[in-house]
């Protein structure tokens, strides 16, 4: 018991310790933390019996007026009517570019690791699990916190991309 209680207060004083160090790095950094935004997306794409839906949360740090940098995490869902449906986790890194007021450009590379089971029996397809990147270039009307755009991915596949289309349109939010 007394063994116990030793542990639970060395590990409350460590806890301690470094939640006020935390504090005093983040007050010092304070100008860092006022430009970091998160958020991140929803994305929706259709096609010929295709359905696909990602969410993408996200963390930015806005340099300046006009140019941010960021890294998000990405889950996507997708299927093909009786033909497969897929999972996708993977990493983001994103480039905002604002050359003009309400007018966004964007660039994402996406690392994406894909899980794709096939629904028809008559298909002679094996399930398939490989990673597969997309190169997203875009262009978004802003307002506030919100841009509301269109995508393509240049690095589009029609065998292994993870979308429907190179097209997709995108809903992106960060506060």
């Amino acid at each position: 018991m007394k063994k116990n209680n030793e542990y639970f207060i060395k590990t409350t004083i460590l806890i301690l310790f470094f939640s006020l160090s935390f504090k005093n790095i983040t007050a010092q950094n304070s100008s860092f933390n006022e430009n970091v935004r998160f958020g991140g997306g929803i994305g929706l794409g259709f096609s010929n019996n295709f359905f696909s839906a990602t969410l993408e949360p996200s963390a930015l740090y806005q340099f300046n007026s006009q140019w941010a940098l960021g890294v998000g995490l990405n889950f996507t869902y997708n299927s093909q009517k009786d033909f497969y449906k897929s999972t996708i986790i993977g990493g983001t890194l994103t480039g905002l570019y604002t050359p003009i007021p309400n007018i966004q450009l964007s660039g994402e590379f996406q690392q994406l690791h894909v899980n794709r089971k096939y629904d028809n029996a008559a298909v002679f397809y094996r399930d398939e699990k490989y990673w597969f990147p997309a190169l997203l270039l875009g262009v978004g009307y802003q307002t506030n916190n919100v841009t509301v755009g269109v995508r393509y991915d240049v690095l589009y596949d029609d065998d292994k991309s993870i979308y429907g289309s190179p097209w997709s349109p995108f809903l992106r939010v960060y506060f």
